[in-house]
């Protein structure tokens, strides 16, 4: 439990949004000092703090994570990304220091009711659309979290009679103590992030503390069609909230005959036809069911949720359309961070496909993807970044012989090109994270993007050789 933080002297570890954003609310809170601390040398974060940098109660401290950093520390913040054996964590456990996530500071704070979404896949949707459903109903809508919006600062705009709509990763639930939501969706479970929790076990209690301290009036949203995640009503002490696409539910959120219906466990009411739901595919489905599912508990009205099913047109770089170059569709799936996620996009996008994937390992076992593609319509694979020896490899073991390496993404986008006929689509879904060649994900699918218009460039001015 974090403990009153006026007057006190607070650690700040890692200093990306959402640790530029503890330091934001830590200084509103009252705090003496806070030691702003990352890995990057000062003179290099000073322009990320910017007005910060200069306040009279923040030290910044870059370069490294030296022990000296403990002295007089009530408390430390840390940010997701670092993990637990950091020799200075070990060092403040020992000193008797609490540590805890960005999320727990922010709950601490929090007036007002928060909802967390986690899961493997379809957290970034999933959190988009329900923002967009109650939009439709409530005027005080914010959505933050793993989202690129820190909980930190929807906290601090957020008033008592707004809902903040929160995607919740693993790495922030790790180390939470007293953190809670009002209600907790886990969407689904397959193996990621493994380099840092270490086993799937690991991986799957994290994402279980979700429900770490909810009470008897809290709301459990559960995938009833995944059957780890269904496990975890054991771990559940309010109520639950299935939803399943292939089975009936009473109570729970359910597909029959092509509608979305809701039951209460007395009555099942329609919600809308599938086909009206604005963002294509079996797994957004899944994710608008669960999006249903928390809105419902959450207070919406069926009309509302029927409205934001229908108007919501998906998130940037998540099965992204680009656009069309001579009969060939581009399409940036950058978020596609794992392998699971990109098999997920290959069955989602109809027809013959060129994909282009790589990037940084999380752990993930890649061979199952590659036994996959080719019944998944992948003519041709082209790789880069850290994994792309290793996934050549497995393809080639696995038969797949279209396979090249290149060195980045415009040259992949020109590559692909040549590769694609008319009709065929280019998809960018790495199956791996984008740190090691890009900030994240994000600015790996811009750059992809930005490939795609120079290659129309070229080609309008007639000087692309890439094909005719």
């Amino acid at each position: 439990m974090i403990n009153k933080i006026k007057g006190k002297k607070v650690l700040v570890l890692g200093l990306a949004k959402s640790g530029r954003a503890a330091v934001r609310l830590l200084l509103k809170a009252g705090a003496c000092k806070v030691v702003a601390n990352d890995l990057k040398e000062a003179s290099l974060l000073q322009r990320e703090m910017g007005e910060l940098e200069k306040h009279p109660r923040v030290e910044l401290v870059g370069g490294g994570h030296p022990e000296s950093l403990l002295e007089g520390v009530s408390l430390i913040i840390k940010s997701p990304g670092i993990k637990p054996e950091l020799a200075l964590l070990q060092k403040a456990r020992e000193k008797g220091i609490p540590v805890y996530p960005e999320i727990e500071l922010a709950g601490h704070f929090s007036q007002s009711p928060l909802i967390g979404i986690t899961g493997t896949n379809g957290k970034t949707t999933t959190t988009s659309l329900t923002g967009e459903i109650f939009r439709q109903q409530f005027k005080g809508v914010h959505v933050a979290g793993n989202i690129g919006f820190p909980l930190c600062e929807a906290v601090m705009e957020a008033s008592p009679e707004d809902y903040i709509i929160a995607e919740l990763s693993s790495f922030q639930l790790e180390d939470i103590h007293s953190f809670r939501v009002h209600i907790a969706a886990v969407l689904n479970l397959t193996p990621d992030h493994l380099d840092y929790h270490g086993s799937l076990e690991g991986y799957a209690a994290a994402k279980r503390k979700i429900f770490l301290n909810q009470t008897a009036h809290d709301w459990a949203v559960l995938n009833w069609d995944d059957p780890l995640v269904r496990s975890f009503r054991s771990a559940v002490r309010g109520k639950i909230m299935p939803f399943s696409r292939r089975e009936e539910l009473n109570p729970g959120v359910y597909v029959r005959e092509h509608e979305i219906f809701v039951s209460d466990g007395r009555h099942s009411r329609i919600v809308c036809p599938v086909e009206e739901i604005r963002i294509p595919g079996l797994h957004n489905l899944e994710n608008a069911l669960a999006a249903v599912a928390v809105s419902w508990v959450g207070g919406v009205a069926l009309d509302s949720i029927a409205r934001g099913l229908k108007s919501f047109p998906g998130v940037p770089h998540r099965l992204e359309r680009v656009m069309e170059i001579r009969g060939v569709t581009f399409i940036n799936d950058s978020k596609g961070t794992n392998p699971d996620a990109t098999l997920t996009a290959l069955r989602a996008v109809p027809g013959a496909k060129v994909l282009i994937a790589g990037g940084l390992n999380k752990g993930s076992d890649f061979r199952p993807l590659v036994k996959a593609m080719a019944a998944e319509g992948v003519k041709s694979l082209i790789l880069l970044g850290e994994t792309a020896s290793l996934m050549e490899l497995l393809a080639r073991e696995e038969g797949f012989t279209d396979v090249s390496i290149v060195p980045d993404l415009h040259a992949a986008v020109q590559k692909a090109f040549r590769s694609a006929a008319s009709g065929d689509t280019v998809l960018l879904s790495p199956a791996c994270a984008s740190w090691d060649m890009f900030k994240n994900f994000e600015e790996r699918g811009e750059v992809f993007k930005s490939a795609v218009i120079s290659l129309k460039e070229a080609l309008e001015s007639e000087k692309c050789p890439y094909r005719a």
